[in-house]
């Protein structure tokens, strides 16, 4: 699917949020140039197309009360990925579920990546054990990983606003990186579960 101008713009739109306004389709609309209900069909259209999953809320779940989280990193059997990638993503507790390529260059041999949440250390693990003995998962190689410290949390960004806007001053303009994007770097993602 190639996305139309008009497409891109909404996205960048509505990828920081919507307004907390009564209307906030109409307040993007508005920025558009276009109406109400053609900022809803669209939405509705990208969405039906599988181009956009869902619209939500980001979470701040230290906020909440859940303080700690572990990325879990798993060795799986390559030709058994994709099918414990489903069940592993079909928890509650796992917030992401991804494949990467393997790094043995680098002594790196997981494939698998998940994110657990829990009050603390104590109950993540305990998600963990129960993903474990109910998926039958003894014989695999894993190992959670835990932050100690948040730099950033947001939803992704797809789509540079500006380039919607005003050029940038040259002096902040540097190989299609902004201050606040990937910085270049590739995906090394291949799959997402869930």
């Amino acid at each position: 699917m190639t996305l139309d101008l008009l497409d891109q713009k909404l996205i960048a739109l509505i990828q920081d949020g919507l307004a907390l306004t009564s209307k906030p389709f109409a307040h993007i609309a508005r920025q558009m140039g276009v109406s109400e209900q053609r900022v809803i069909e669209r939405l509705q259209q990208l969405k039906d197309e599988g181009t956009i999953k869902r619209l939500g809320v980001v979470v701040r779940h230290k906020e909440l009360g859940f303080k700690a989280n572990a990325m879990v990193v798993w060795d799986i059997p390559d030709e058994l990925v994709e099918e414990v990638a489903r069940k592993i993503a079909s928890f509650n507790c796992v917030t992401l579920c991804y494949q990467r390529p393997r790094r043995p260059e680098q002594q790196w041999n997981y494939n698998l990546f998940s994110m657990i949440h829990g009050k603390d250390r104590k109950s993540v693990l305990q998600r963990l054990d129960d993903i474990v003995n109910m998926l039958e998962l003894d014989n695999i190689h894993y190992q959670p990983l835990f932050s100690t410290r948040r730099f950033k949390q947001r939803g992704a960004r797809y789509i540079d606003p500006q380039q919607f806007s005003q050029p940038e001053p040259a002096a902040h303009q540097s190989a299609g990186c902004s201050a606040d994007n990937n910085f270049g770097l590739p995906r090394v993602a291949q799959h997402v579960y869930g």
